[in-house]
């Protein structure tokens, strides 16, 4: 009895119960293709003679159910269906002997489908045993790897050994980095510069940002020369340029030397985290990193001049060049990697001893790990396009939308991923890849749909269906010209048939608003899907689409014409969903709304800027202080703009009452009349919008008027004493220029040197004097 009803219960849940309804959505359907292109299950029957008269061409647009239903016959209805062709499906590769081993099988499909449905194909990936490897060994050379440098250079046997493990066609390149060579990031001083290390320290080199050492290789020896060939360097902070060498080592592939067909690992090394987008601001570089290749003497050129890359900037790169990180860094940051290693598709974190010494392993571990694990997902997805992956392995991960896992996956080993397309537009020609991370394979999708209808119609060009004036296309009437209707039943007579037509239109809009047919200049209008008519001279009107309460239509309380309620006695609202009734409105001063709204299905519907629930206050008004003033100061003291007509401005607005004490509490003003007076009073807003009570007090506060004699007096006084100012001032400069050119006069008197030798020519006077009458006795 119990495995009676199981199997019951079964049965109802693939039949019945669990079975999604096929519903088709229609909107303005005019021909096979709008039907088509309406839901991915609307059918269209093109039989003839299916729609009734007056009925709509819309009705060939259904369900298959239910359109068998009305009487359609199978054959007469058209779906588009799905086509799948694989254009290239070379087969899988079992060893990597051969230039291009095919890993990824197929290679190319052609996809044609309806919109909204969905096809399902299968893609297979085996991992050719021996696989080509290219790693690229890229070390953080800053001073505290010192001891972590003496260890690498010792490594290329062990590396190489462990990569012939692997397989036979393995390649080692080489790099360095430390970080940008300008401030905050490194000592620009340029000793510093030229040697950043401890002065005791003699093998030390000049700082750099990104340095390419050495190709890919491989030869054992040549790797071990280029790399003892390298000495440590340094800088100031702690992060590091390592995002920017693994953007360049990614975008430089043609300089780095990795070969087309091989896995491609680049293994940072690192004891410190690292600068991303925005830290360039810091030295003042503000251009964003362009993701393009600046290789020039194997250095970064533009290292100082461009800003670091995002981790979606390295992300999306290494994606699109194959290249799979890991990243073997020291215990104190694996966190930091971690994260990193979240944000970056089909990468490793590793940790490093103290000196390095366990590195071989490590990249020999993250190697099995990454290869092992096939991620299948796609590029270029067009819009509206979903693809869902279901792998079909031993350990398989969930179904998804953006990828498809496969973990554990042995080399050798083939595996298969369901893939399921669905376009939900239509679209021509669009293509997308996919490919497994980390692999060169990849299948272009090439994807189309279907949303025009293939209908084998008759090549009569006048069928008796369209009363000999027209042919038929998918069932439906294409009238020759001169003739229009449903079945080309009228003809246009004199008139042209734009003007015919133009006739049907309403504001230039569709003809009879697409539920009609246009006959001779008046609209023919449908019926609507329930049996009853379209109505009004542009079929504007159907009475089934009105507001619904409780739902029921009107609420069951009135009648739906052209879109809106018509409500019994008694009843209101968009929906006659109210009682007709004021109770709700009424306020304490039994008014309604306060006058300053309307009572609507028991609710205030109050007017711009006044609040519910019932319309008292107003927080986006004009305070009415201010617009108020100039009737107080008529009203209340006979003056100010409104002297004149104060009894027809503002009779009708306020009614005020002049007061020594006001009683009113809702308002209180102060303001400032024209005659500068203060003003203080108090308003009351009564029922209606513009309508207040006024309390004036009587007495206003005025300043004292200015003391004209004083104010005289002052001016006199202030222009004298500038005056006197004036005068000394102008005194005072020229004393000052007289006295410093008499300065100067004595100075150049003091400069002057008078010669003190004779004048040979010149002979003193000789003057004697004689008495006349001295006798010399």
């Amino acid at each position: 009895m119990d495995l009676f009803l199981f199997l019951l219960l079964l049965l109802m849940g693939r039949n019945g119960l669990c079975q999604q309804e096929e519903v088709c959505s229609k909107s303005v359907i005019n021909s096979c293709g709008d039907c088509i292109r309406s839901g991915k299950y609307c059918m269209w029957c093109k039989q003839l003679n299916f729609t009734k008269a007056g009925e709509q061409d819309a009705v060939r647009c259904d369900t298959q159910t239910q359109l068998i239903r009305r009487g359609c016959k199978r054959e007469e209805i058209i779906s588009p269906e799905n086509n799948l062709k694989i254009v290239q499906g070379d087969s899988l590769s079992t060893l990597s002997n051969q230039p291009e081993p095919v890993q990824l099988s197929p290679q190319k499909i052609s996809l044609r489908q309806r919109s909204g449905h969905s096809t399902t194909f299968s893609v297979s990936f085996k991992r050719a045993e021996g696989y080509p490897v290219d790693l690229y060994y890229l070390m953080d050379l800053s001073y505290s790897m010192k001891d972590d440098l003496k260890n690498v250079k010792e490594l290329g046997k062990d590396l190489f050994a462990a990569l012939n493990t692997i397989t036979k066609y393995a390649q080692i390149g080489f790099g360095a980095f430390v970080d940008k060579t300008v401030l905050p990031y490194t000592n620009i001083n340029k000793e510093k510069l030229l040697k950043p290390c401890d002065e005791n320290d003699q093998h030390c080199q000049a700082a750099f940002g990104y340095r390419h050492v050495l190709n890919m290789t491989p030869s054992e020896d040549e790797f071990k020369n280029k790399v003892t060939e390298q000495s440590i360097s340094g800088n100031l902070d702690s992060p590091e340029g390592s995002l920017d060498a693994m953007m360049q080592a990614a975008v430089c592939g043609d300089k780095i030397g990795w070969r087309n067909s091989s896995t491609r690992l680049i293994v940072l090394t690192t004891d410190a985290g690292f600068h991303m987008a925005g830290d360039g601001k810091l030295a003042g570089i503000l251009e964003p990193n362009d993701k393009q290749c600046y290789m020039e003497n194997n250095l970064y050129s533009k290292s100082s001049e461009m800003d670091y890359p995002s981790v979606g900037q390295l992300a999306m790169q290494l994606e699109k060049n194959n290249i799979q990180p890991i990243f073997a860094v020291t215990k104190e940051v694996e966190n930091v990697y971690k994260q990193l290693s979240k944000m970056i598709p089909k990468s490793e974190v590793g940790v490093l001893s103290s000196d390095s010494k366990n590195v071989v392993q490590l990249i020999k571990s993250a190697y099995n790990r990454l290869s092992s694990k096939v991620t299948l997902t796609h590029d270029n997805l067009p819009a509206n396009v979903r693809v869902v992956y279901t792998p079909k392995c031993d350990h398989a991960g969930p179904p998804g939308d953006s990828e498809g896992v496969c973990d554990n996956v042995r080399v050798g080993q083939e595996i298969s991923f369901d893939v399921t397309v669905t376009a939900t537009s239509c679209m021509e020609d669009k293509s997308f890849t996919i490919r497994p991370l980390g692999i060169k394979d990849t299948l272009t999708v090439t994807l189309s749909t279907n949303c025009e209808c293939q209908c084998v119609d008759p090549q009569n060009s006048s069928h008796p269906h369209c009363t000999g004036k027209g042919q038929v296309s998918c069932g439906i009437c294409s009238c020759s010209e001169g003739s229009i209707g449903q079945f080309c039943e009228c003809s246009i007579g004199a008139k042209d048939e734009r003007t015919l037509r133009a006739s049907c239109q309403r504001q230039n809009g569709t003809e009879c608003e697409g539920r009609g047919d246009c006959v001779c200049g008046r609209c023919k209008c449908h019926t609507t899907e329930s049996g009853s008519s379209y109505h009004g001279d542009f079929c504007e009107c159907d009475d089934e689409h009105c507001e619904k309460f409780l739902n029921k239509l009107c609420g069951g309380k009135g009648k739906c014409n052209c879109g809106k309620c018509e409500c019994d006695g008694g009843y209101e609202g968009s929906a006659c969903q109210c009682r007709v009734s004021e109770e709700g409105c009424r306020t304490l001063n039994n008014t309604v709304c306060y006058g300053r709204g309307t009572c609507k299905c028991n609710r205030c519907e109050c007017r711009e800027g006044y609040q519910n629930p019932r319309c008292q206050t107003c927080l986006g008004c004009t305070d009415p202080c201010q617009t108020k003033l100039n009737c107080i100061e008529c009203l209340g003291f006979e003056s100010g703009p409104f002297k004149k007509n104060c009894t027809v401005a503002c009779s009708k607005s306020i009614y005020h009452e002049m007061v020594d004490q006001s009683t009113i509490q809702s308002r209180k003003c102060q303001q400032k009349d024209s005659d500068g007076c203060w003003i203080k009073f108090n308003l009351d807003q009564l029922v209606g919008e513009d309508n207040y009570k006024a309390e004036i007090l009587k007495q206003r506060d005025c300043p004292e008027p200015p003391s004209v004699t004083a104010i005289i007096g002052g001016s006199i006084a202030s222009v004298a004493l500038i005056g006197i100012l004036l005068l000394m001032l102008i005194k005072l400069l020229i004393y000052m220029k007289d006295l410093k050119e008499f300065r100067k006069f004595e100075n150049e008197k003091k400069k002057s040197k008078w010669a003190e030798a004779d004048n040979p020519l010149f002979q003193n006077a000789t003057t004697t004097v004689t008495n006349p009458t001295f006798t010399g006795e």
